[in-house]
């Protein structure tokens, strides 16, 4: 086992309030039994394994031609478009190193998963950006790549505005399919993590004895996490009622997504029992959040003053007291004051938003409600993945 990190505490974390207090409590009583912590020193050696297939391509072409230019040549080869030799060769020994579509995915549970997450129409970005994104900040660790890459200097615009393609684009009928949009989607965020984790490495004063290896697989594991679990649980705290087989669908949808990522198999979960005890292994041995944690929340808290949608300034800020109301109905109250975020009184509108959800859930097993419920969900996050590319590249 690699020399234990100092980023890595057991029973120390903030979330540990989570757990016995929080939403979390219900998890662990849904589960059925109480993880013991010590089962998660075996994912120690984790924080420093990392993808070096994608990294080679970074060292082989991505830093002779360029970032952007690299990600044009990935889409041309997935996309079977022409390709020098040179781009070839790095890509071939990238898509060697593992099974495109292996024998245990399903494309039609994961079919299911993708429905769950259209349907949920803006309450899904919602809940991706005030509960799972908001929410991961408290954890000092995870986000130190985003300190190093200068997110705070690019502003949370940006990586809102890649965020959501990301997101309408892998949650689409049969995005995940090869060749399709969101599994480029995915290979391309795929090299955005190996070039940050190359460039970080190359160019700071990033020390891995203190936080791992940056973006390492275990940090990696925990995204994953927080777009299905943590996406799951805060789904039914805005209202909806997922069936067992969406439920079902999700996970295995992200488990395909996670194995494309580079994340080893062994360490995702298949069933929603297993990723509640994962998050227990990761998140009560995280360090407390620091001045950073405060820094990227605050950036997040303003990000619809810094947009250049809604035009009208006064809308803008009335999105940004919309925002903190989930926040705080999301997170609550412990986790918000770490984060140092304001309460809001005006915000206390969204409430209809979620009355609206609950009252449309009552019905969602008809399949002619379910299936216009996807249909108009879809359009809301394609409008409003649309409103983040025109408005805010």
């Amino acid at each position: 086992m690699e020399t234990v990190p100092f980023r890595y505490r057991q029973n120390t974390s903030s979330f540990a309030h989570y757990w016995t207090e929080g939403i979390g409590k219900d998890l662990l009583e849904n589960l059925g039994f109480q993880p013991d912590i010590k089962n998660a020193d075996q994912f120690v050696p984790y924080l420093f394994k990392w993808d070096n297939p994608a990294d080679q391509v970074v060292f082989d072409l991505y830093q002779k031609i360029g970032f952007p230019n690299g990600n044009r040549a990935l889409s041309n080869y997935i996309s079977k478009k022409y390709v020098d030799s040179d781009e070839k060769k790095a890509f071939d020994q990238l898509f060697d190193s593992f099974t495109i579509e292996p024998d245990w995915v399903d494309f039609s549970r994961i079919r299911k998963g993708a429905e769950l997450s259209r349907r949920a129409g803006i309450s899904a970005l919602i809940v991706l950006r005030d509960y799972c994104l908001m929410g991961g900040y408290e954890s000092s660790a995870i986000n130190k790549p985003l300190i190093y890459t200068g997110a705070l200097k690019k502003g949370a615009v940006k990586r809102l505005t890649d965020t959501v393609e990301f997101w309408v684009q892998i949650t689409k009928e049969d995005a995940l399919r090869n060749h399709a949009e969101g599994f480029k989607q995915v290979m391309m965020t795929r090299m955005i993590h190996a070039y940050s984790r190359v460039n970080i490495l190359q160019h700071s004063d990033w020390d891995s004895h203190k936080w791992g290896i940056p973006i390492n697989q275990w940090d990696l594991l925990a995204t994953q996490l927080g777009f299905s679990l943590v996406f799951l649980v805060g789904l039914r705290r805005m209202g909806f009622q997922p069936s067992e087989e969406e439920i079902d669908g999700l996970f295995h949808k992200w488990k395909y997504i996670g194995y494309l990522l580079g994340i080893p198999l062994e360490l995702l979960p298949e069933t929603e029992a297993e990723a509640i005890e994962a998050l227990y292994y990761w998140t009560m041995t995280q360090a407390n959040g620091d001045a950073d944690s405060k820094a990227l929340a605050k950036a997040l808290q303003n990000e619809p003053l810094e947009a250049n949608y809604p035009k009208n300034e006064l809308m803008r800020k009335f999105m940004r007291e919309v925002h903190l109301y989930y926040n705080y109905y999301l997170l609550g109250d412990y986790s918000c004051n770490l984060l140092e975020l304001p309460k809001t009184t005006v915000g206390k509108l969204a409430i209809v938003n979620i009355w609206k959800y609950k009252k449309l859930e009552k019905n969602m097993h008809l399949d002619e409600v379910r299936q216009k419920a996807i249909l108009d969900g879809g359009n809301e996050q394609e409008n409003v993945r649309v409103i983040y590319q025109t408005f805010n590249k």
